[in-house]
């Protein structure tokens, strides 16, 4: 008998090589982070879903942490193999990069748009709901003073998101998956409502 995934946990990238330790692969390599400091080996290929997916206990809860192996405009495909209803996407958990904050911070949110983001979008579509929780990390840079120095127009932002991260970013960045991944273990366990209060 196959348990009932309670949550479902996926981390936005684009797969293969190439794009390892890019900004927008902040989401997948978040979700790796959360897998192993929950003692998760490998992700299995789940060729039907197209996706890299691995089985998880948080506290007594089932989780399925799924990474999609389409490119970021196709995410909703796999998405939508884990989470068949609107009142499933309750219980779904989706971490990505956002340009909107700087970089080395963290924010919860839930039910709203996707900000642009094409991998939001496509999942969004996919489970024809807003209604899910988002765990958004910034990749934006930011001056001494900590305001935000965005990138702007397509293609500077194209680029600026398929840069890979320096050395002393990545070290910022792992900060903060451990931070999300706290959060995303408070979600699971205590609900979306106390996860926001406590890490927003």
């Amino acid at each position: 008998m196959r348990r009932i995934m309670a949550w479902v946990i996926v981390g936005l990238g684009n797969p293969g090589e190439e794009y390892d330790s890019t900004r927008h692969n902040t989401g997948r390599m978040a979700v790796q982070f959360f897998g192993k400091a929950h003692g998760i080996g490998e992700f299995r290929e789940d060729k039907k879903a197209k996706a890299h997916t691995a089985g998880a206990l948080v506290g007594k809860t089932a989780t399925a942490l799924v990474l999609p192996d389409t490119f970021m405009n196709k995410s909703g495909s796999a998405v939508a193999r884990y989470v068949k209803s609107a009142k499933a996407a309750e219980r779904l958990i989706v971490v990505y990069d956002d340009l909107d904050l700087p970089l080395g911070s963290m924010k919860i949110s839930f039910d709203r748009g996707s900000g642009g983001h094409r991998g939001l979008e496509s999942i969004i579509r996919a489970v024809k709901t807003k209604k899910f929780t988002r765990v958004r990390i910034g990749i934006s840079p930011s001056t001494a003073s900590g305001a935000i120095r965005k990138p702007t127009g397509e293609k500077v932002v194209n680029n600026f998101i398929l840069t890979k991260f320096r050395a002393p970013e990545l070290d910022e960045m792992k900060r903060v998956w451990k931070r999300a991944s706290t959060a995303i273990e408070c979600a699971v366990l205590e609900g979306r409502e106390k996860a926001m209060n406590q890490f927003n």
